[in-house]
């Protein structure tokens, strides 16, 4: 845990970086402004949940059983609590309810956007906030940086989708169990950590590989030695998940009717065309699909690995929870899609940076400016690969295909 001061200078420029970064979020660049499958099916659910109310919500989870049934292919769960019920809050209060079904259906989706967007800021926010506790204001400073111009940051905010929600609530928790490790039995970061863990399970079912990883990170602490490991930790980090648990029990009508709801989401996605065609693929798959989309920040990431030793454990650590879920994430068959990495850009970006500033340190006298003007050109390098992808072929979905084509190596 890193306690140093930022400067003044230091704290201006990283107020211009987040400002920069909020303005490429809430700015409207996507080249595709039509909806996704998934975005129209969380509309209806803010708009089922509108007329059924919170405490009848286990309709919403026997309707899907009903409809998923009938289905040949696998469609999204209400069981997405959080993401559809902050759409179902921002259009509450927003006051934008009409009488006219088309207007408020297109209101119901510009809400879901708004969440989204308002939790790729909280990820910049959080990201800054992280590197300045694990090595200081510099790495802040940078980090934050790479973060304001991450490429597939700003794509998920300009769509209503829950990979940005997901991503925020991954974060939160690996940065908490980072400060649980360096405070043990610390009530304040005990609750936090546990509410990010809530907050994991209620959002989406990925939270299952995420909680396997951060499991990943005590274990190896034995060895690694990040921190301390305490009976309350670990309660917090089974109690916390199974109280999400509890909770979308209740919201599915039941846990046999969650079990239900899971069985047929499995079942039926192993049968999605879009699924089989373009979400399977070898272990090494998100490797090739993150050197596309951000090819410098990845070798330089990749690079840092060849850095790491025993006194770089914030390196490690984070290394550690991006492989125990790569690991996990890159073997499910037919369900491979770059959008679930967004918890891995902040990662990656620090170890980028790290990497950078070690290139940099045989220069002495000039090695900060040189570094500056690294991570400068880094920054245009990236926001570049958003106009590739995303402005210029109008990519929506994050797949390899997609991806291929736009940089024109398949036509």
């Amino acid at each position: 845990m890193n306690c140093e001061r930022p400067s003044n200078a230091i704290i201006i420029c990283t107020a211009i970086v987040i400002a920069l970064g909020i303005f490429l979020r809430i700015y409207p660049s996507a080249g595709s402004m039509g909806r996704g499958f998934d975005e129209n099916l969380y509309c209806r659910y803010v708009r089922a949940l509108e007329v059924t109310g919170l405490g009848n919500y286990a309709k919403l989870s026997k309707g899907y059983i009903d409809a998923q049934s009938e289905l040949p292919s696998a469609i999204l769960p209400p069981t997405r609590f959080f993401y559809i019920y902050c759409g179902y809050l921002w259009h509450a209060l927003s006051g934008t309810h009409t009488n006219n079904a088309a207007e408020d259906e297109e209101r119901a989706i510009d809400a879901l956007h708004h969440v989204s967007t308002t939790f790729t800021i909280l990820t910049l926010l959080l990201s800054t906030v992280f590197a300045a506790r694990l090595a200081g204001p510099k790495v802040m400073l940078g980090v934050a940086a790479l973060m304001a111009c991450a490429p597939t940051q700003i794509h998920m905010s300009q769509h209503a989708l829950i990979d940005g929600v997901f991503a925020f609530w991954a974060l939160l928790a690996v940065w908490l169990l980072w400060e649980n490790l360096q405070a043990p039995n610390h009530a304040g970061w005990l609750t936090a950590y546990g509410v990010s863990l809530i907050g994991l399970v209620l959002t989406k079912e990925n939270a299952a590989f995420a909680t396997a990883a951060l499991l990943a990170v005590i274990i190896a602490n034995r060895w690694l030695k990040f921190g301390r490991v305490t009976i309350r930790l670990l309660l917090a980090t089974f109690a916390a998940p199974a109280i999400g648990l509890l909770i979308l029990f209740a919201l599915a009508g039941g846990p046999l009717q969650f079990v239900q709801i899971y069985q047929l989401l499995v079942a039926k996605a192993y049968t999605l065309d879009y699924a089989i065609k373009f979400c399977d693929g070898p272990w090494y798959r998100y490797l090739v699909d993150l050197l596309l989309v951000s090819p410098l920040v990845f070798l330089l990431a990749i690079g840092e690995l060849f850095q790491l030793n025993r006194e770089k454990k914030t390196a490690i650590y984070l290394v550690t929870f991006v492989a125990a879920s790569y690991l996990l994430m890159s073997n499910v068959k037919y369900s491979l899609n770059l959008r679930y990495a967004n918890m891995w850009d902040m990662p990656l970006r620090f170890l980028a940076f790290s990497q950078l500033a070690t290139l940099c340190a045989p220069l002495r006298r000039y090695k900060m400016q040189v570094l500056v003007g690294l991570v400068v050109l880094l920054c245009l390098f990236e926001l570049n690969q958003y106009r590739i992808f995303f402005i210029n072929y109008k990519l929506y979905e994050l797949v390899s295909e997609g991806l291929l084509r736009a940089v024109k190596i398949v036509k």
